[in-house]
Parts: structure tokens; sequence; C-alpha cells
């Protein structure tokens, strides 16, 4: 077995960690997300025994993630829980066709600002939505809504007694979470989160507290595969937006976790498709079962690494306590506080907001931060999917713009041609610009423009000073002489 299995006693180790940390977060992800507690573990046993035993990422952790909860709740309420599956099932599919035409690898073309702005934006309205739900108070449905009622909710929550005491459990699973870090080494094995929803599962046990509790369906009794009624939402196009918008947003945050996941360890490197394959995959399994789509969780795997996991044993293994626990213990998850969960997940928004980074880029880049921190209140203004697009159209507006840089310098010495350098990208971007310095010049005298210095010269701009040429060396006017690397044609000289 040792010879077999030269790893077993560190991967049997790290993966009784994930489990621990994987319970409360596949819990607090499926209630956040408006479906039953019991699909979230789903998720978790398929990303451990179907994603985990395929190639493509060996310690990266699979199941559900706070980044998807977002957008799920918002399928779920327009969709209803009966079509979660096959929207799944659809995205996975999709999942599967882009890593075998090899999509994987171009994910990480993708701006990175883009990315950590929609993190940002999803970490902004999973604390608003989840700060409701532990003061036991019910959510507006749009990220707007939930921000700007944040003050009325408080003022509710002042001047009634369930509320107060709800909200402080969500409070201190959020401080336990914290301090938790604060603890020596051998204690930190076990999970802050894990530690906190055993704290206030005992306190609302022991002291009896009005708190709401999870509703417990059992294991089978959630596992509705999808109908012949789910599979007729796909004759409207509304879904196929959501079904696209699961399929990227699920394989850009999968895959950027590998790629985070690779710099903690020193073993095998994430294969991109094989990886995107191995999602899809997965997420076709949740969709035929009803569960909750699956990403790769950084939170999960970074614990994994940690932990001691040499190989793909360990995630495999934490499938299976997964599977052990959600059919031999259900009931105990209907003791769990649901404020305590709450807190476990604005802990996890919390951690989503890339604070360092929006101030670094402000500092070097304050092109990317803008661009980070506008698909962030995109997101929250407006929703999940619209608010990716825009971020993403901002990105490529911005790289076209950096890459027809251009640079006009006029040189005129008194006596002789006035003489024009263009140097850089002469793209159909920065065609106004140009047509206003070559306009601005005298025409009584004659004019040389060199474009030896542009690295590129598009159509547009090519045309425009062909025709401007042929304007400007007219009988009334001053000769233009154009003078190239790459002669522009039909130019009187």
């Amino acid at each position: 077995m040792t010879s077999r299995f030269p790893h077993l006693r560190e991967d049997f180790a790290a993966s009784v960690v994930v489990f621990l940390v994987a319970v409360p977060l596949c819990v607090g992800v499926a209630v956040a997300s408006g479906v039953p507690a019991e699909l979230g573990l789903v998720t978790g046993i398929v990303g451990g025994l179907v994603t985990g035993l395929m190639p493509g990422s060996s310690l990266q952790v699979s199941g559900p993630a706070a980044g998807l909860t977002v957008l799920v709740f918002e399928a779920v309420s327009e969709f209803g829980v009966a079509a979660l599956g096959v929207i799944v099932l659809m995205a996975g599919l999709l999942q599967l066709v882009m890593g075998l035409l090899g999509v994987g690898r171009w994910f990480r073309a993708i701006s990175v600002s883009v990315v950590e702005g929609m993190l940002c934006g999803i970490g902004l309205v999973i604390i608003a939505g989840q700060i409701y739900a532990a003061a036991g108070l019910k959510a507006p449905e749009t990220g707007i809504g939930k921000v700007a009622g944040l003050p009325g909710a408080f003022t509710d929550a002042l001047g009634n007694t369930e509320a107060l005491t709800s909200l402080a459990i969500g409070v201190g699973t959020v401080a336990v979470i914290v301090l938790w870090k604060k603890m020596p080494k051998a204690v930190r094995a076990v999970p802050g989160a894990l530690v906190a929803v055993l704290l206030a599962t005992l306190a609302s046990l022991v002291f009896r507290l009005p708190v709401a509790t999870v509703e417990v369906e059992g294991l089978l009794g959630v596992i509705r595969p999808p109908g012949a009624d789910a599979f007729g939402e796909l004759a409207g196009p509304a879904v196929w937006g959501t079904i696209v918008a699961f399929a990227l947003i699920a394989s850009a945050e999968s895959l950027f976790s590998a790629a985070a996941v690779d710099r903690l360890h020193d073993g095998p490197r994430t294969q991109y498709d094989k990886e995107m394959i191995a999602q899809g995959a997965g997420n076709t399994v949740c969709g035929v079962l009803g569960a909750l789509p699956m990403t790769a969780v950084i939170v999960r795997s970074s614990a994994n690494v940690n932990a001691g996991a040499r190989t793909k044993a360990s995630r495999v293994l934490h499938g299976v306590w997964l599977l052990l626990f959600a059919a031999a213990l259900p009931s105990a998850l209907a003791l769990i506080p649901l404020p305590a969960l709450a807190g476990i997940l604005v802990h996890a928004g919390w951690k989503l907001i890339p604070f360092r980074q929006v101030v670094g880029l402000w500092r070097g880049h304050r092109g990317e931060a803008v661009i980070l921190v506008v698909t962030a209140v995109s997101i929250v203004a407006v929703n999940m999917f619209e608010g990716v697009l825009i971020g993403f159209a901002l990105a490529v507006i911005k790289t076209a713009w950096q890459a027809s840089h251009l640079k006009t310098e006029v040189i005129d010495k008194g006596a002789g041609p006035i003489q024009v350098h263009l140097s850089g990208n002469a793209t159909f971007l920065r065609l106004p610009k140009i047509l206003d310095s070559l306009e601005a010049l005298p025409q009584d005298r004659p004019i040389e423009v060199d474009l030896s210095g542009l690295h590129h010269l598009d159509h547009a701009c090519r045309t425009a000073l062909e025709n401007w040429a042929q304007r400007h060396s007219g009988a009334d006017t001053e000769p233009v002489k154009v003078k190239s690397t790459e002669p522009v044609r039909a130019t009187a000289q």
C-alpha cells in the first residue's frame, strides 16, 4: 500500500482539513444561493469524486463557490430551483466543448483587473445581502437595493430583540474566524469557520436563542434531475445568457485559482485545457443531479496545499468524507444557526475584495484601477453578467487606446519646409488628432510628413493621409512631401 501510494499519510491528513473547511462553506453558499443546504454538499461531493479524479490541476479543490452565489441566486429567483439543474448542465457541457477546443489556456489572457473587479463586486453584494440574513431580515433583490437599504435594516434591527440576537451571532462568527488566525499553529489545524459554526450552534442550543436554523430535507430528497419543464426553459433567450455567464465566470475563477495554486507548490503545473474539461465534467454531473455549479475554490485549495497534500488523492478523499457526512449526519445541519452561515459568507465576501491590488494599481496603473472599480460598481448597480461585460469592454477599449499611442511633432525653423514627424501607432482611433494637427498647418508653405517613426499605419490613416496630401498639393497650395519606409501612394511631391 505504501509503495503504491507513497504520500497516503500526507494526503489523508490534508483531506480531513479540507473536509472541515468545506462543510460550512458548502452549506453557507447553498443557503445564500436560495437552495437547500444539502445541494451545496452534493456539489462538494461531485467536486471531490468526479473533478478530483480527473487530470488538470493536481492540488486545487472544487466545490460550490461564494463567487457564484450572486449569479445562482439571480438565476433561482428568475427561473426557479427546478431550472437550476439544466442551467448548470448546459454550462458544464459548454465548458467541456471549450476545453476540447483548447480555449482553456486563453483564459489567462483575460484582464486581471476585470477578474479582480468581478470578485470585488461579488464580495460587496455578498456582504450586503448576508448582513440582512445575519439579522434575520429579508434582503432586497437587487445589489444596489441591498446596499441602499442597509441603513434602514440596521434601524429595524435595533428595535427588534430577535434581530439583534441573530445579528450578534453573525458578528460573533466573523470575530471568531478573524481571531482564530492569531491562535497557535497547532490549534489552527482546526479551521476557524468550523469552530465559529460549532460555537454558534452550541450557544444557540445552550441559551435557547430565538434564531433561525438550517432547513433539512435529506440528501436524497434534494437531488432532483431536471425534467422536461426545466429543459423547456431553453427555448427562451434569457436563460442562455445565464448559461454563458455560468460557464465563463466559473471557468475564469477556476483557471485563475489554478494559477494561484501553482504558485503555492512545486509539484506538477496545471494543464489548463484539461482542467477546463474536468470542471465541465463536474458541472455536467452537478446539473444532472440538480445541484449548484462548481468552481475551483482558492480557500479550500490553499488549505489543501498548506496541510501538506502531495497528490489528487487528498481532494478525492475530501469528497468521500463529505459523502459520509451528508449520508450519516444530515440532522446535524438542522442545528446550525443561519446567522452563523451568514457570518461565514460575510467573511468570504470580504476576502474577495482586493484592497491591496486596488492601491497598487492606483499607484502604478491607474487605468487598470479604474477598470477594476467600474467592473465592481457595475456588478452592484446592474447585475453580475452585464457588470463583467462592461468591465471587459472597458479593458478592450483601454488596450486599443494604448495600442494606438501616437506622437506628433511639428518642427518649423522659419525657413524651408515645415517638418511633421509621426511616431508610434497610427490607427483610426488617433485619426482625428492627426488630421487636426495637419489641418492647422499653414497652406502657403511646403510640408514634409515623416512616417518613418510609425510602427503601424492602418488603412484608415493611410487613406486619410493620401487624401490630405492630394488636397494640399493642389494648384493653389504648396506641395506636400511624405517620407516613409513604406511610401504612401498617390501623393503629390
